[in-house]
């Protein structure tokens, strides 16, 4: 797998490159590491998604915990931001989120939050990984055996932080698509109880499914059904996708149109601006984040903060400077007010809220993001030193060179997936499809000589 940490934990096919040797192995030294700033008893707090290997990897990852001697509480299918939510609420010494996120089925990934509830810096993931498979950590005996319990019901906190919004749903019609992933019950759930109408797809805890043609990644089941309600006379019916973990969300307005990152990005940050309440008055975005998404924000006084790819670096910027909203155009929204990391049901509780106290569609809310066109192209390869060569470092200066004043460039390696991404921007969609097929090609091309 190369180095274990990518830029959202470690992921692999389950049982082949993630095995259960590995989950225990990185239980330990991970387990160790945490202990340096916390308590002894202070327990880890250890969640999952609906993966059919979600046991196996939380078996072995558990066993890995508790060999150190650090205690685990489980607390089985809850979504990312849950996880951060409980682990700081309980005063826990870390959180462990078992799940590959919007990766397919066969796909699982290990990721760990610290006591305060953010996810670990480089710097402490390079020293997990220099401790994983070694013969020096501790091997208690008797009494100091870490103990492992199950303890459901501590999701109580997450949803105490999404009902402690105070937002009020009543004359929504939301259908919400789960995933069938970890929000699959959480979601809908929490949207009733403030008060809005719930329509559920893709709700059911089958980690056989999970991603497949649904959620986030998928939204044409969900556009199908607002569009069938709306066709039969609900005039409020809006969608809302979560990806397997929740810690993302995309939407679809009233039409049956997607919402995306962007769009949230730029409601919920206006909503703040106009209260007062967007430090900087500035949104951290990522160098993603669509242009015409920027030119909205500029015509209300709004900047645009780009980061690297990954809500991860979003979230450094953030803190960096205290600013408040960030995310990703893919629907990882960080809400620093509400949570410590994606979170994808309370993004929709925050978007719905605004809907509703602005008594405007969700659909004219957004209608200022004019989307420039934007073309990705995945080019499927492990070998992203073929950035390297020279060949392909010309044809990006060339492309480059074409868009000049009428559009951007961006190529980068997948931090999740053996992928090497080229994306291409501007007014003119025939030219930036050529430009990124092009590239592309060369790009396939070269890493196949690899």
């Amino acid at each position: 797998m190369g180095r274990f940490f990518g830029t959202d934990g470690v992921r692999g096919v389950a049982n082949a490159d993630l095995t259960p040797e590995l989950a225990f192995a990185i239980g330990r030294a991970g387990a160790t590491v945490l202990a340096h700033s916390s308590d002894r008893h202070l327990p880890v707090i250890v969640g999952r998604d609906t993966r059919l290997s979600g046991t196996m990897l939380e078996a072995a990852i558990v066993a890995g915990i508790t060999s150190v001697g650090r205690d685990v509480i489980a607390i089985g299918i809850v979504p990312t931001p849950a996880v951060a939510r409980v682990t700081v609420a309980e005063g826990a010494a870390a959180g462990v989120m078992i799940s590959a996120s919007h990766n397919p089925i066969a796909d699982n990934g290990i990721k760990f939050f610290g006591p305060d509830g953010f996810k670990l810096s480089d710097t402490v993931e390079t020293e997990i990984e220099s401790l994983i498979g070694s013969d020096a950590l501790p091997r208690p005996v008797g009494t100091e055996i870490g103990v492992a319990r199950l303890a459901q019901n501590l999701g109580k906190h997450y949803y105490d932080e999404l009902y402690g919004t105070g937002v009020d749903l009543r004359g929504l019609h939301i259908v919400v698509d789960g995933a069938f992933g970890a929000a699959y019950a959480m979601a809908p759930y929490a949207l009733r109880k403030l008060g809005a109408a719930v329509t559920e797809i893709n709700c059911e805890n089958d980690g056989a499914r999970i991603n497949v043609s649904c959620g986030a990644t998928h939204l044409e089941p969900l556009q199908a059904k607002v569009r069938e309600l709306a066709a039969a006379g609900d005039d409020h019916v809006v969608g809302v996708a979560f990806d397997g973990d929740a810690d993302r969300a995309l939407f679809v307005d009233e039409t049956g149109a997607v919402v995306s990152g962007d769009h949230v990005m730029f409601a919920i940050g206006r909503a703040l601006h106009e209260r007062g309440e967007l430090h900087g008055d500035t949104i951290v975005g990522t160098v993603m984040s669509n242009i015409g998404f920027e030119r909205a924000l500029e015509r209300h006084g709004i900047r645009l903060l780009r980061a690297a790819v990954g809500d991860r670096y979003v979230l450094e910027r953030m803190r960096e400077s205290g600013f408040t909203l960030g995310g990703e155009q893919s629907g990882h929204i960080i809400d620093l007010r509400r949570n410590t990391t994606g979170d994808g049901p309370m993004t929709a509780v925050t978007l719905f809220g605004i809907v509703r106290a602005s008594g405007m569609r969700l659909h004219d809310l957004v209608r200022e993001v004019v989307v420039a066109p934007q073309v990705l192209v995945n080019v499927r390869t492990p070998h992203k030193q073929v950035l390297d060569d020279a060949g392909i470092r010309g044809a990006i200066a060339l492309a480059e060179e074409r868009l000049r004043g009428a559009g951007r460039l961006l190529i980068r390696p997948s931090g999740t997936e053996p992928l090497i991404r080229v994306m291409a921007e501007g007014d003119d969609r025939a030219v930036i499809e050529a430009v990124a097929a092009d590239l592309a090609k060369q790009i396939e091309q070269t890493a196949a000589r690899l």
